[in-house]
């Protein structure tokens, strides 16, 4: 491997560190959330806002950043937003207060929104598309890998620092990405002069503003309230309208170029990256709360559990990669959401008393399919972008996931909560008990285990086993739909062709298809 290429793939393995980091910090923060309540004195609200506020800032700022990176040189931006991640670590570690630790989770989110985009666009800046795939593996791994291994880094600080750690943790990563990222990355300038759509930017902020947060908001208030209501329907409508004024744009180069959704490619590589993500959110979701309040393990124990989830992605990544080069990215893909669809319907029939080995089989082939059908996906979306385009390009593809997993962690969210409620039996119980009890399986379990009335635990267990199963079949139903659309649809890209040199010896070339417009 020569110097160039040499130095192209350490700087990415770096820049991937920082996805793993922000992975790992979208899942750790669930872990310390008990202990943070009594070290803040913080109330149901503030916990909720330590997580939303993040996703809040992420939502609006994830379309405009990829702009900006392209505009104004990625390598100066990654620089900064590594710089703004850091420090936002720190601050969540020695928060002193509830309020300051949501000013730096706020803070943190700045950091991760404009990260995400940029260290996605270096792949189609610094590599070929034969060499991408790789490439999108690396940054694949990282980023989902993050997800399970959050429970486990977690729990083990957690077994033995303060509840800072889990934020401190980030630092010394960061640190190393930041200084990669100033030996390593290729200085650019802008390579997309011009004025910025300032109008496009404040229409898509405040919109997915408004339906992130609604979709956040209405499992808790409840769908008819007001402020969800009200934040539904503005967030939709100002999404509208950013479509619409886009599409009419003349006098500065728009935010979102809608004809890369005339790209086939494109657009469906991004549908399917985006049911992906529902369905490893959907195992996510209901896995640790299994973990720790079916089987009673803590949260060391939980993150011990998800590893079979872990290994099965890596090994899914690693199999999309080769498989994608004999029979192409759609129909690697396609195998990845029907292995994933299985793993899901398998884990349909966990209960109460199921064992560890079964669980641990369904995981494993739910992070197999998830492995393979995002490496596929990501992967033929991807290589339709334009270097010059590649940030902005890359934000749509994440900002879409974004809204993809809060959609799908709201919509699960509301299945288990209904199959749940549904299955409780509370007969007998004082109705404030009652209420707790319903509230969620943990509350149910503490609440048995206070009164010593082990039918209410059991009833408990047994009614959030049915919810799961509810969640798993959802998501098997979605992943299922994923793999019709992109067998489909998704032209089948990236396979090799063998051919021969003017020595008469076999190379490979990547089978493209015909360019489409993309502006």
């Amino acid at each position: 491997m020569s110097g160039a290429s040499s130095r192209r793939w350490w700087a990415l393995v770096a820049m991937a560190l920082s996805l793993l980091v922000i992975g790992l910090d979208s899942t750790v923060l669930n872990v310390a959330l008990p202990t943070m309540a009594l070290d803040l004195h913080a109330s149901t609200s503030q916990l909720q806002w330590f997580a939303d506020a993040y996703l809040l800032v992420m939502s609006a700022l994830l379309l405009p950043a990829g702009l900006l990176g392209d505009k104004y040189g990625r390598k100066k931006l990654t620089i900064g937003a590594l710089t703004v991640f850091g420090a936002g670590s720190v601050w969540c570690a020695f928060a002193g207060s509830a309020a300051s630790l949501i000013g730096a989770r706020t803070f943190l989110g700045v950091g991760a929104a404009v990260l995400i985009p940029l260290v996605m666009s270096t792949v189609v800046v610094l590599f070929e598309p034969d060499e991408r795939p790789k490439a999108i593996g690396v940054i694949g791994a990282a980023t989902i890998v993050g997800l399970p291994a959050g429970p486990l880094v977690g729990g083990a600080l957690l077994n033995h620092f303060w509840w800072g750690s889990v934020f401190l943790i980030n630092v010394p990563v960061i640190a190393i990405a930041l200084i990669a990222a100033i030996a390593l990355l290729p200085a650019d300038g802008p390579s997309r002069p011009g004025a910025v759509d300032q109008v496009g930017v404040g229409l898509s902020a405040a919109g997915l503003v408004g339906l992130t947060y609604g979709l956040i908001e209405g499992p808790v208030r409840g769908w008819a309230s007001a402020p969800v209501l009200v934040a539904l329907v503005a967030g939709i409508a100002l999404l509208v309208a950013f479509v619409r004024w886009e599409a009419r744009i003349k006098a500065v180069e728009p935010l979102m170029a809608l004809g890369l959704w005339r790209n086939t490619s494109f657009r469906w590589g991004v549908v399917g990256a985006t049911l992906a993500n529902f369905g490893l959110f959907g195992v996510m979701f209901v896995l640790p709360q299994y973990f720790r309040s079916v089987t009673g393990v803590d949260a060391l124990g939980t993150g011990v559990r998800t590893l079979p989830l872990l290994l099965g992605m890596i090994v899914g990544l690693q199999g999309g990669m080769r498989l994608a080069k004999r029979i192409g990215f759609a129909r690697s893909a396609t195998i990845g959401f029907v292995a994933l669809a299985a793993g899901l319907a398998v884990g349909t029939t966990t209960g109460a008393h199921t064992g560890f080995a079964v669980i641990g089989v369904w995981t494993a082939l739910a992070g197999f399919g998830t492995g393979m059908g995002l490496i596929g996906a990501q992967s033929a979306a991807l290589n339709t972008l334009e270097k010059a385009r590649a940030g902005a390009g890359t934000a749509v593809m994440q900002a879409m996931r974004q809204v993809g997993s809060v959609t799908g962690i709201a919509a699960l969210g509301a299945v288990l909560n209904g199959v749940y409620r549904s299955n409780i039996h509370t007969t007998g119980l004082p109705s404030g008990t009652a209420v707790s009890v319903r509230d969620s399986v943990a509350s149910g379990v503490a609440v048995g285990q206070r009164l010593h009335a082990p039918s209410v635990v059991q009833s408990a267990q047994n009614a959030f086993a049915t919810g799961m199963g509810a969640v798993l079949w959802t998501s098997t139903a979605v992943c299922l739909a994923a793999a019709i659309l992109v067998f489909l649809f998704l032209p089948n890209t990236g396979r090799v062709a063998p051919r021969a040199n003017d020595a008469g010896q076999s190379e490979g070339a990547v089978v493209e298809p015909e360019p489409q417009p993309t502006a």
